[in-house]
């Protein structure tokens, strides 16, 4: 592993070099160094040598995102954009350093295909961070929970956008979902990666340093959270939901729109139904309201009361599970509670329109 000296950035390569270094640079014509009196000319040492095992090579990339992210030390666009960057290459090493111990075969992306030759001289295409999730779940029997595979996932498309396409999006919100990560991955570390750090102590002062941001980018999160509470969000936990984009309960249903108070996105009731289904459904037509008949009822949207909801982003109203069964004659979701007389569940719509038919007939 590179010494701190051997180590140090030089000017222009790194994005930690700081912007007034550049800006100062950029003011006049590059001079080159003078040279130092043969006296004083010390000979050249032994070469660096880059030494990075996965997991210290992880928490190397951990070190470079809370650099980043610290309010005190990062937190401008570009910041936030190499802390994106070193955020996924962090879970993608960590993540498979803890499949590996499983079986180095599980890294590939086919691990049918795996053969010990490819794996000693890294000549493979490894498995993605979505892969290695579900075979943590699977095979290793790590609990990885949704909420945390969901922000993984949010990582990596923004990763892909800011690598090949470059990103424009909201810069709290992408700051919000990389604290989600980060803190995923430092728990991480401490529960399935523990044994490196005990047998290490550099890597343990390291993982030191990492909490310790942590600790800071947290704050501010929750610092801006208390905020909103009393403000803007005050005595609206019936109402308020996790954005999707920033994942904090702080976007707040409206008839017709949605708006995030902590990113500040916003939604019409169109785009954010979409969003809010659940993935297995998100090709399906959504159903239909029997308030409103807008075809905008998810069931994917979580509240900040923690109640199980079926949410209309048309007209803002919630409804339990429970509360709605489906219409015998178009199978559209209608309350229980219009079930009189034990017939079966018929909603308004049908309802008059079988009366209307009943007298038809009648009159025929």
């Amino acid at each position: 592993m590179l010494t701190p000296d051997q180590n140090a950035p030089q000017s222009g390569e790194s994005p930690e070099t700081p912007e007034v270094e550049l800006a100062s640079a950029a003011d006049g014509p590059l001079v080159p160094p003078a040279r130092a009196p043969k006296g004083n000319r010390h000979r050249p040492g032994p070469q660096p040598v880059l030494d990075f095992p996965p997991v210290p090579n992880g928490i190397d990339y951990l070190r470079s995102v809370v650099t980043h992210l610290r309010p005190k030390t990062g937190g401008s666009p570009r910041d936030i954009k190499y802390a994106v960057l070193h955020l996924q290459a962090a879970a993608e090493v960590l993540l498979k350093a803890r499949l590996s111990r499983v079986h180095w075969s599980l890294i590939f992306k086919d691990p049918g295909k795996a053969t010990a030759a490819k794996y000693n001289d890294a000549s493979f295409i490894s498995c993605t961070t979505t892969e290695a999730v579900v075979r943590l779940r699977n095979i290793a029997g790590i609990n990885i929970t949704k909420e945390e595979a969901g922000a993984l996932d949010d990582l990596a498309d923004d990763r892909n956008a800011l690598q090949h396409y470059g990103l424009t999006h909201n810069a709290k919100a992408v700051e919000a979902r990389a604290a989600t990560v980060l803190d995923f991955l430092v728990r991480f570390i401490d529960k399935h990666l523990e044994p490196e750090l005990s047998e290490s102590a550099p890597l343990y002062l390291e993982m030191g340093v990492i909490r310790l941001g942590l600790r800071d980018i947290q704050s501010f999160v929750t610092e801006r959270m208390n905020r909103l509470r009393g403000n803007e969000l005050k005595n609206a936990a019936d109402r308020t939901l996790r954005c999707p984009d920033c994942r904090q309960f702080a976007a707040t249903a409206e008839d017709a729109c949605c708006v995030c108070h902590f990113c500040h996105r916003g939604w019409l009731a169109d785009e954010i139904a979409q969003v809010l289904q659940t993935a297995d459904h998100q090709d399906t037509p959504l159903a239909e309201c029997p308030g409103c008949h807008a075809p905008t009822l998810t069931d994917n949207a979580e509240f900040a009361d923690g109640k199980p909801t079926l949410y209309c982003t048309s007209c803002a109203m919630r409804y339990a599970p429970a509360e709605l069964g489906n219409c015998a004659a178009c199978g559209c979701y209608w309350p229980i509670s219009d079930n009189k007389g034990g017939r079966q569940l018929i909603c308004a719509d049908c309802d008059r329109r079988i009366r209307q038919e009943e007298n038809e007939l009648h009159w025929m």
